[in-house]
């Protein structure tokens, strides 16, 4: 019944569900105004019906994510008035920014782009839908400013026991946007890709609509390639702006205990159950400086010494977060990062080939890779939140101090809406997953459209 873990626990519940829609959002919006560009340059119907058919999938996950995302505002106020107290000056200004400005755009354009196939001309309706993917994305960007903070605190000062800005621009321009947004935003195009690769393969699988599910697989290859190298490389940049900045996360992240210069990359490392050195590793030589400084030297400091210094910095206390989490987080996203560049790149090869339906097995294998960027994603998350612990701001507020007094929000109280949000969003999964599949699982032509919508 400890407030601080359930309260945690129950964030992360409702996060990860909620991070389970937003990704898709971001990329499937971008790729749907795509395809209906092509189908106002080109006037082909083909692209018409591309752009109803996965525009309806993304109206399905657009509503689940927007869903999903309401609760977690209440938490700020409930769990953790602690800290809404003392970030709040600085961390609702980019929310608010986020709902007003973002959301209400996002949100209006899309209703009216569904409703005004047939009723707007189509250089309007068009426009309609351009505005949703720039809203979508202007909307990731004011929630990661304001995570920024909690990642790399800028622009404010401290006073009357609070964190109060004094600098807007600098909040707006904080260096880690600079490597977390793109990050974000090529993550929401790669897991865009590969859903449409995924459903166009099960479909070429079966011979439906192959000249359909065709175009769509070759957009979608080109489109999961970038997305896909793109999170590799900027990954690469995010993992050395992590080097200067929360050198305990990327120690964590490899299990490194002591200090290496230059400093090894670990394939598989065990650690003691006291977390304080390694029993058993496999690592190459200097690969992790070359990771961190683009070269095959450089130092990088290990746990031990990290919590030695941050002791005499902050005071006493274990200032390690839970090491084997982040470092088998790390692998699971780097993994299948690396695996849907892999097939994302043989897709495209094999559309250059004019061959994608002569490779059945990767026409098999496509459909579950689906599930790869939720992975990627999920873990990603779980890395770059839990990595800064004990901090939920980094070097100002611990997360123990962040949680609401046991006189106002009580253990058992957030135990019962942690269970209700876990039985109600599961709930909500299962219907959401279910009409993805079914109408994922239709023919385009042989839909029939509602009436005075198409």
């Amino acid at each position: 019944m400890d407030a601080l873990f359930l309260a945690r626990l129950q964030f992360a519940v409702t996060t990860v569900y909620h991070f389970f829609f937003v990704p898709l959002t971001l990329g499937l919006s971008i790729l749907v105004a795509i395809l209906q560009t092509i189908y106002y340059r080109t006037g082909d119907q083909l692209w018409k019906k591309a752009t109803l058919f996965w525009g309806k999938l993304f109206l399905i996950n657009f509503a689940m994510g927007v869903v999903t995302g309401i609760v977690q505002e209440f938490q700020f106020g409930m769990n953790w008035s602690e800290y809404s107290r003392f970030v709040g000056d600085i961390f609702g200004a980019p929310l608010a920014i986020e709902a007003l400005l973002a959301f209400y755009l996002e949100s209006t354009f899309l209703g009216v782009w569904f409703f005004g196939w047939n009723k707007l001309p189509k250089r309007v309706h068009l426009a309609a839908i351009w505005l949703v993917a720039v809203a979508s994305n202007l909307s990731a960007l004011w929630i990661l400013l304001a995570n920024s903070f909690m990642q790399q605190p800028v622009g404010y000062v401290l006073r009357n026991g609070r964190a109060e800005m004094n600098d807007f621009f600098a909040l707006a321009t904080n260096p880690n946007i600079w490597v977390q947004f793109p990050h974000v935003f090529f993550s929401g195009i790669t897991t865009a890709g590969f859903f449409v690769l995924g459903i166009s393969a099960w479909h070429l699988l079966r011979k439906s609509n192959p000249e359909f599910f065709r175009r769509s697989f070759q957009v979608a290859a080109l489109y999961a390639t970038i997305g896909a190298v793109m999170v590799i490389v900027i990954g690469h940049s995010q993992a050395q702006h992590m080097v200067q900045t929360q050198p305990m996360k990327m120690a964590a992240a490899e299990a490194l205990y002591q200090s290496q210069d230059p400093a090894s990359f670990s394939l598989l490392t065990i650690g003691d159950l006291s977390g304080h050195q390694e029993v058993f590793a496999i690592r190459l030589p200097a690969l992790l400086s070359l990771l961190a400084y683009n070269q095959f030297s450089g130092r990088v400091e290990g746990i031990n010494d990290l919590q030695a210094a941050y002791v005499k910095q902050y005071g006493a206390g274990d200032y390690r977060p839970p090491i084997p989490l982040i470092y088998w987080s790390f692998r699971a996203m780097v993994g299948a990062g690396f695996l849907m560049a892999f097939l994302a790149l043989v897709a495209l090869y094999l559309v250059m080939k004019h061959n994608v339906e002569g490779s059945r097995l990767l026409l098999r294998v496509l459909p579950w890779a689906i599930l790869l960027p939720y992975l990627a994603n999920t873990t990603g998350w779980l890395m770059t939140e839990l990595g800064r612990a004990p901090w939920i701001v980094f070097g100002l507020m611990k997360i123990d101090n962040a949680v609401s007094p046991a006189s106002a929000v009580s253990g058992v109280s957030i135990l019962i809406t942690l269970i209700l949000f876990t039985v109600i969003y599961g709930a909500l999964m299962i219907v959401t997953v279910y009409l993805l599949r079914r109408y994922a699982r239709i023919d385009p032509d042989q839909e029939t459209a509602p009436a005075g919508v198409y």
